[in-house]
């Protein structure tokens, strides 16, 4: 499974993700990838995006907690920069 999260995705690169993705929310997209299809995905997503443009990309992996997270572009889509702590890949809230 995966799970992407963009900012402001351009309508070319909606396009090409709604091939293997649903979109439940705008600039959220759910599909099942194998690890190839995840790859070229991404690719493409970096070849054709504007420099502004990020998202975060959270996948299936055989690790402790079951997935991965990754971030491209500015921000990966979100202001708060992921930490891992004893192998597992957290993100951090601020305190209120």
């Amino acid at each position: 499974m995966t799970v992407l999260v963009a900012n402001d995705v351009p309508p070319a690169i909606r396009g090409h993700l709604k091939r293997w993705f649903i979109e439940p929310r705008p600039n959220v997209f759910v599909g099942t990838l194998n690890v190839r299809t995840h790859q070229k995905v991404i690719e493409f997503i970096l070849r054709n995006a504007p420099p502004e443009f990020g998202f975060l990309s959270i996948s299936s992996h055989p690790n402790s907690q079951g997935y991965v997270i990754e971030r491209f572009g500015p921000q990966g889509s979100s202001g708060r920069e992921e930490i891992e702590l004893s192998g597992l890949q957290l993100i951090p809230e601020a305190n209120a």
